[in-house]
């Protein structure tokens, strides 16, 4: 795709007012999976993932009892549903941009574990808001956020509202099988938002997205219906590099500032792949921006969580390359420009 010139705003801009997240309270600590007696410890996790941490919304007990053997009694056991994580960092992401719920005309969520089939998982967030606006989902599994920002920068500013809220409500330890050791130690729990605007500038902005799939592999990695979370993990892994990689490349030919100065945010699949991804593409450590190692895996809300966390920390004037892959297989990268005041 292309976009206009720095200073024009009518077409390819979006602009990111403010961004929030939410991590339920529940630790999964290497500890305590070890615990489940399925044959691993901390020096087995931190060598093959550089995870220590996660957060979930199941209570520890019943993960104890249970370890979600059967995943459909999951959502009862739950502490919160979709709609209130997904809520919690729309809240803080409304806060920074100092709007209110009722300036919102466009939700749009998405990610890997829905709560329902329908209806979407935006009306449902809508709702505990109090939003009264149009709400669909745009799905891309990890890929969602830089999909559904894709999405808008592809649309006439014209066609749309003043404000949207994108949301990533991703609280999938409820397909998680905790007798497997090899899918146990990734998934933590995460939402994130962001409030976005074709129309109303702000101090940070998207200036480019890019989005690939090869649907060929998409049975690679697979949540099905009432199921656990499977995935191929070692061809996974290989792709995820590779294509993180590539996008970063894309991304970085666009680039206002050196190379040298460039912050990576990419999918928080574990740390051992974001270093292997980090080192190929040339970005030294104090650059690359993460959490895995404290949240795990939280699918979509994992890249957008970590510009969260960091918001008040970005330097005044810098750009972001925020790389995702996901299922499907898909990929996708954001160019964000970030000029505040300093």
């Amino acid at each position: 795709m292309s976009t206009l010139h720095r200073g024009d705003t009518t077409l390819g801009e979006v602009f990111i007012h403010g961004v929030g997240h939410f991590h339920p309270e529940n630790r999964i600590d290497n500890a305590f999976l070890a615990s489940l007696d399925i044959g691993t410890d901390d020096a087995w996790i931190m060598e093959r993932v550089g995870i220590r941490s996660r957060r979930t919304v199941l209570p520890l007990e019943y993960i104890r009892t249970t370890k979600n053997a059967q995943p459909q009694l999951a959502a009862a056991a739950s502490m919160y549903t979709n709609a209130q994580t997904g809520a919690a960092a729309a809240r803080m992401a409304l806060a920074r941009s100092g709007l209110a719920p009722s300036d919102i005309g466009l939700v749009i969520a998405g990610g890997c574990s829905p709560q329902h089939s329908i209806p979407a998982e935006a009306c449902r967030i809508a709702a505990e808001l109090g939003i009264q606006a149009t709400a669909y989902d745009v799905n891309s599994a990890c890929s969602s956020f830089a999909v559904q920002v894709h999405q808008l920068q592809q649309m006439r500013p014209s066609a749309l509202p003043d404000y949207v809220l994108v949301v990533n409500v991703e609280n999938t330890t409820r397909t998680v099988d905790y007798r497997d050791r090899r899918t146990a130690v990734l998934w933590g729990d995460g939402s994130a938002a962001a409030v976005l605007s074709a129309r109303v500038p702000a101090p940070v902005r998207v200036t480019r997205s890019v989005v690939h799939s090869d649907p060929a592999g998409w049975n690679k990695v697979v949540i099905p219906a009432g199921g656990h979370f499977v995935q191929d993990g070692r061809a996974v892994q290989g792709f995820a590099i590779r294509k993180s990689v590539a996008t970063i490349t894309s991304l970085a030919s666009h680039l206002e500032r050196d190379r040298s100065e460039l912050l990576f945010i990419g999918h928080q699949a574990n740390l051992m792949m974001l270093d292997a991804v980090r080192e190929r593409a040339g970005i030294s450590p104090d650059r690359h921006l993460h959490n895995v190692e404290e949240f795990g895996n939280c699918g979509a809300a994992g890249a957008p969580g970590v510009l969260s966390q960091r918001w008040d920390d970005l330097p005044p004037a810098c750009e972001i390359a925020l790389v995702v892959v996901g299922s499907g297989l898909t990929w996708a990268g954001l160019l964000i420009d970030v000029r505040r005041p300093s």
